[in-house]
This record gives C-alpha cells, sequence and structure tokens, in this order.
C-alpha cells in the first residue's frame, strides 16, 4: 500500500480507502462484508469511508461491528452528513441540529469516540454556510471530528467553504467527487480550486460503479450476481450501461493486458494519477476484489498510455463541469 497527505494538513492516508456505499447493509450480507473488512486491513487499507444515510444507517453499524476490536488509532474513519435520516423536518441537510445529532449518533453506531473526517455529503443552499462551518468547527474543537470535508461541491463552494475554515480556524481539507476515466467533471473547475485551497480529493466510483472492471459486454444481460444485476444497487449506474460506452470499455482491455494490469487496476491507478487525488474509494461483495483492487496503489502509468485511454474512450467521457453531484 501507498499513502498520501491528505490536502494541506498531517493526515496521511491509503491511496485506495474501503468504502461500503450500496453494500454494507444493502447488497452483501453481513459476514461478506465483515470479510472484506478484514481483507482490507490486510491489505493494508487504513482509511474506511462511510456515511450516515448508507443503507438507511445500517453501513455505519456494520461497518463499526467490522473494525471493532481494531486499534483504533492505526486507521482513518470518515463519515457524512446531510441526506434524511429520519422523517423530522431537522432530520436531514446541514442546519447546526441535524450535523451536530448525526455527528453524535454516527459515533454511536461506529463504535468510536471521533471520526477523523466528518464531510458534508452535499451543498446546502438552504442554510447560512456560517451556520454549518460553525457547527463543524465546534465538532472539531469538541474532539469529535479532527478534520472536515466536503462531497461533490462545486469550485465556488469549496473556495467559500474553506475561507470560512480559515476564519474559524479549523481545516477543510477534503472534497469527495465522483471521478473515473469515464466521468470527469471535477477537472475543469473543482481540481485547480482544491489545489490552491489546500484540498485534496477522496474518489468516489472510480471503476464507474464496476464498468470499468470489464465485467459487462454490449448487447449481454449483466450476470445475476453483479451490481448492475442488483436490483436496487443497480439503479445508480443505467447512464454507463449504453453499448457504446460499454464497446469502448472492452477496447481497454489490451491496453491493461500489456501492463499486466487486471482492468480494475487500471482505472485505479488511472484515477491515482491525478495528483490532487489522495485517495480512490473502492466498494467490494468479495474479498478477493478488495485484494486485486489494493495492486492498483503505486503503479505509475506513462504518458502514452494516458493518452491510449483518452483515445479508446473519446466522446463517451463526460467532462461538463456543471454536471458536479449530479452524478
Amino acid at each position: 500500500m501507498e499513502f498520501r497527505r491528505l490536502g494541506r494538513s498531517g493526515l496521511t492516508i491509503s491511496e485506495i480507502a474501503y468504502g461500503n456505499w450500496l453494500t454494507h447493509g444493502g447488497q452483501v450480507e453481513e459476514d461478506a462484508a465483515h470479510a472484506c473488512v478484514r481483507a482490507a486491513l490486510d491489505a493494508g487499507i487504513t482509511t474506511f469511508d462511510t456515511a450516515d444515510v448508507y443503507a438507511g444507517t445500517r453501513a455505519e453499524t456494520v461497518l463499526g461491528t467490522a473494525l471493532a476490536g481494531h486499534r483504533r488509532e492505526s486507521i482513518e474513519l470518515f463519515t457524512k452528513v446531510y441526506w434524511p435520516t429520519g422523517p423530522g423536518r431537522n432530520d436531514r441537510g446541514l442546519g447546526r441540529k441535524h450535523v451536530i445529532e448525526s455527528c453524535h449518533a454516527s459515533l454511536r453506531r461506529l463504535q468510536t469516540d471521533y471520526v477523523d473526517l466528518y464531510q458534508a455529503h452535499r451543498y446546502d443552499p438552504s442554510v447560512p454556510l456560517a451556520e454549518t462551518m460553525t457547527a463543524f468547527a465546534d465538532l472539531v474543537r469538541s474532539g469529535k471530528a479532527l478534520y472536515i470535508g466536503v462531497s461533490e461541491w462545486n469550485a465556488e463552494q469549496i473556495a467559500s467553504g474553506s475561507a470560512l475554515a480559515r476564519e474559524l480556524g479549523i481545516q477543510l481539507i477534503s472534497n469527495q467527487p465522483q471521478y473515473s476515466m469515464l466521468w470527469r467533471v471535477i477537472e475543469s473547475e473543482v481540481v485547480p480550486t482544491s489545489e490552491k485551497e489546500g484540498v485534496s480529493q477522496i474518489v468516489w466510483s472510480p471503476l464507474a460503479q464496476g464498468i470499468l472492471t470489464g465485467k459487462y459486454r454490449p448487447g449481454e444481460q449483466p450476470p445475476a450476481d453483479s451490481r448492475a444485476g442488483h436490483a436496487q444497487a443497480g439503479q445508480s449506474m443505467q447512464g454507463f450501461m449504453t453499448d457504446d460506452i460499454l464497446g469502448r470499455v472492452q477496447q481497454l482491455r489490451p491496453i491493461a493486458d500489456d501492463l499486466g494490469l487486471s482492468m480494475a487496476q487500471l482505472a485505479l491507478a488511472w484515477v491515482l494519477q491525478n495528483r490532487n487525488v489522495a485517495a480512490a474509494i473502492i466498494g467490494a461483495t468479495r474479498p478477493e476484489q478488495v485484494r486485486d483492487n489494493v495492486a492498483a496503489a503505486g503503479v505509475t502509468l506513462e504518458a502514452d498510455v494516458m493518452t491510449r485511454i483518452d483515445d479508446v474512450l473519446g466522446d463517451v467521457v463526460e467532462r461538463d463541469p456543471a454536471k458536479t453531484a449530479r452524478g
């Protein structure tokens, strides 16, 4: 495993992070989820990412149980707040009441006294940014969160949040966007602003929810045991399931073969070539997927390989910065 600093901070995280969106508490049984977490730890992953809303709060509970007994200081534990976690009017958003209460609930589910990174899962235009950042600052000062991050904020929002964080004496050190060979909407605006503000990217869906593994082929039904074949989990990936995209992805296989990499390793290595990316978040339903994915850490792709990838994918790549948070 290789490690990188997160933002302009002293926090070091693993290049491959383990996330449990769509899997823990949902797509896989708890025993399988625990096996994947053990495989991640055995492979050198130290960074674990979740959110209060995943699987209706069950994902945090599963992860907390899976990590119970492991030395807390040797891992970096991240979670998020924003989406509804209950029926009440204040069970959602980034108002002070929900931010504070959701953090306390996450800590209980994760069986820990603090999280290393507490993230705003989206931007909330209905709440003054000062209220949100002040609530985050209070959590940092109380020791319940060590650092603050955001997810799917655009460049202007990141700049405003960073400025306010500095005024409050805390560090906003990360953004968690969707980013992959197929989805590059952060490159033109979010990444340059983040570099200026001392913010790193912790990217989700670096495999385009499994599309870039090459397991899905044009004109064929997805395997029944795959994410795309899962009635609920597969809904979020339908935009990638076109014959054009699937055909282009198959053309990446010779590139991966030439490098001695699996398709997943090639896709993960690709996002890690971006110097503003601190980690790529992987999900897994089986331990062997974890072991395959971690081999992408430390891989360098030469310029000619990056060009070959661009030539293959061509105009199926999404680059529009206006689509931030729409993936």
